[in-house]
């Protein structure tokens, strides 16, 4: 018979990776962006205006929600390697990279460019995470990088597509 062990304080966690500091920060901005994105995608979407409205603000609707939809996981994985991630607005506020837009009135065309440049960065930060993940031995975030990269990728292409002759 193995004898149980107690949990000690530096072993609280079986999955905690104490490796994965720079991977942390990376994944953190990664999901300030995201949320960001979110926020502006949505933001786009309800003042979509002009001959295309239909299927842009379909398109960005679709966006928005598989956006989102990837906020749990990362928060999620962070918390499950042993670190923290975000805690208020003013959090997102100091790690995000992607710009807000307030303007009262942007085209349909720049918002759908707009996007598509804010989800090539989106891609280009997460391929850089990956390298982080994959130094830390943190396979899981690994894989999960590569779909949400495949993600954004995607993303961003629709978008080029429509903007591609504007």
């Amino acid at each position: 018979m193995i004898p149980a062990r107690t949990p000690t304080p530096d072993s609280a966690s079986a999955l905690a990776l104490w490796n994965t500091t720079a991977a942390a920060d990376a994944l953190n901005t990664i999901l300030a962006d995201i949320l960001a994105l979110y926020l502006k995608t949505k933001n786009f979407h309800w003042h979509m205006a002009g001959p295309h409205f239909r299927d842009y603000h379909l398109l960005l609707d679709d966006q928005a929600t598989e956006i989102f939809s990837v906020v749990d996981d990362i928060a999620e994985r962070l918390r499950k390697t042993g670190n923290t991630t975000l805690r208020s607005i003013g959090d997102i506020a100091r790690r995000q990279t992607i710009r807000d837009n307030d303007a009262e009135f942007v085209s349909a065309g720049d918002m759908l460019a707009e996007l598509r440049e804010d989800n090539f960065a989106l891609v280009r930060a997460l391929r850089e995470a990956k390298v982080l993940v994959d130094e830390a031995k943190d396979n899981a975030t690994s894989g999960l990088l590569d779909g949400w990269t495949d993600q954004a990728e995607r993303r961003a292409w629709f978008l080029f597509e429509a903007t591609r002759f504007a």
